[in-house]
């Protein structure tokens, strides 16, 4: 008797559809099943608009607010106005708070001297390619919609995400990897909505990496056998095909079978991408590593690199979980253990990327969902702060070594050179070569885009 391992092709069609006399028809469609189907490979390249300078996106979100001023705006009369009562604006009804001064003095770093406090004096050194706004504006208050916000251009109703808008809209360069990927340790406000295809196909959907041993689960290959796997899904494909076209190719239907294609190829180019052995001392170094480690910030920006290199589209890292981030009610001294966690792995991606000459192409951008009052909440903390917030871009197509926009002497409105969330959304499109007033997709009568009906570019973001 066969042993599993030993099994031929022949007997395990028979095992599979036994002695049907469905088999010769079943078999034929087998062979076929690798042919391309009549509508071609949906996440296939797509040529953008025009000319972008970007080819990909690495979106870093800090979960749960960070705090412009103790971080990339700097404001000496906030330092001088400590302690004293004043009505804050900026869509908190004129509250009266208590000033609270910035915990960490602020340095100018690189040659352009663009001043960044000393909570990241790595990504200080950084900061010639980076192109700083100072002036964000969002529309909530709340984590749960202001990072639904910060991600699908929507405050209250759950939408595509951004790198789910891109994958729609370029498609992979590497159709062995998704074209959308979301590394986050825990589950961050929103939860996966943040990487989710919503309306738009389920292959644009990001696929999940968990920092570990095992990113993605079962990834490992059912049997060792060389060729089994393969016939074994080659005739499932055929069946799906078969139940495809019985159903009019149905859209739904379709994107559920290329996901099971997709998670296949991805037993072997996943697998070398988390193989992190062939990385150098000198590179493992750089982003803060020791060999062989997977926690920390560091894992996730180096596999982003290496995710990037093989033409994964858009790949999201979130810093912080919904029960550990940067939002410091009680007290502001932890940030520093987050800044930590941040501050070395972020400028060592972007050291990385300038070296293997992939800054060019490649676009990093960090943010997070709001910012924080200059006034005290708790007792030496600060509360949230949609009027303005810091976020910056950095590679492909950026002014870099640049600030954009202002706010007021205290933080608490933005001052000058406005960035609202569509605004920032619409550069990231331009920047990729896409318009974000053409980017869009009919769904229950209506044309939906990441913008909605907002939104302009910011030529003075562009290089």
């Amino acid at each position: 008797m066969s042993t599993p391992l030993q099994t031929s092709r022949r007997e395990t069609l028979r095992s599979l559809v036994g002695a049907s006399l469905l088999l010769p028809g079943l078999v034929s469609d087998l062979l076929r099943a690798d042919a391309p189907d009549a509508q071609g490979d949906p996440l296939s390249p797509k040529p953008p608009l025009f000319r972008g300078k970007a080819s990909r996106v690495i979106f870093i979100f800090s979960n749960g607010g960070v705090s412009h001023m103790d971080t990339f705006d700097p404001k000496p009369k906030l330092f001088e106005a400590d302690g004293k009562t004043v009505g804050i604006g900026g869509g908190l009804s004129n509250q009266q708070r208590r000033l609270l001064r910035p915990g960490w003095q602020f340095r100018p770093g690189g040659r352009c001297g663009t001043m960044v406090s000393d909570l990241f004096p790595h990504l200080r050194e950084c900061m010639d390619d980076v192109c700083l706004i100072r002036s964000m504006k969002g529309e909530d208050n709340e984590h749960y919609q202001a990072t639904l916000g910060i991600h699908t251009g929507s405050f209250f109703f759950s939408r595509p995400s951004i790198g789910s808008w891109i994958s729609y809209g370029l498609g992979t360069l590497n159709a062995n990897l998704p074209s959308f990927v979301a590394i986050s340790a825990g589950s961050p406000y929103a939860g996966t909505q943040i990487f989710n295809n919503d309306f738009l196909p389920a292959y644009h959907q990001g696929v999940r990496v968990v920092p570990g041993n095992e990113p993605i689960a079962n990834l490992d290959r059912r049997t060792v056998r060389s060729g089994l796997q393969e016939m074994e899904l080659g005739l499932a494909g055929a069946l799906d095909r078969g139940h495809l076209k019985a159903r009019g190719n149905d859209a739904e239907l379709a994107a559920r079978i290329r996901t099971f294609e997709t998670a296949f190829r991805m037993q072997t180019d996943a697998r070398d991408v988390f193989d992190l052995s062939k990385e150098s001392d000198d590179t493992l170094a750089l982003y803060g590593m020791r060999r062989g480690q997977t926690d920390g910030f560091g894992w996730p920006c180096l596999v982003a690199r290496r995710l990037a290199e093989r033409g994964v589209r858009f790949i999201e890292l979130v810093d912080g979980s919904s029960s550990h981030n940067w939002d410091q009610h009680g007290d502001m001294a932890e940030h520093a253990q987050h800044a930590r966690n941040l501050d070395q792995p972020v400028a060592g991606l972007l050291r990385d990327l300038r070296r293997r000459g992939m800054l060019e192409d490649t676009l990093v951008v960090w943010t997070t969902e709001f910012g924080r009052t200059p006034g005290v909440d708790g007792e030496k903390g600060r509360g949230h702060h949609s009027a303005c917030f810091s976020s910056w871009l950095a590679g492909a197509g950026v002014r870099a070594g640049s600030v954009y926009g202002s706010t007021d002497e205290i933080g608490a409105t933005v001052a000058e050179n406005r960035v609202h969330v569509h605004d920032f959304h619409a550069t990231i499109l331009h920047l990729l070569g896409m318009d974000h007033e053409k980017l869009t997709f009919r769904h229950g009568g209506r044309d939906y885009r990441l913008t909605d009906v907002h939104g302009n570019v910011v030529q003075a973001l562009l290089a």
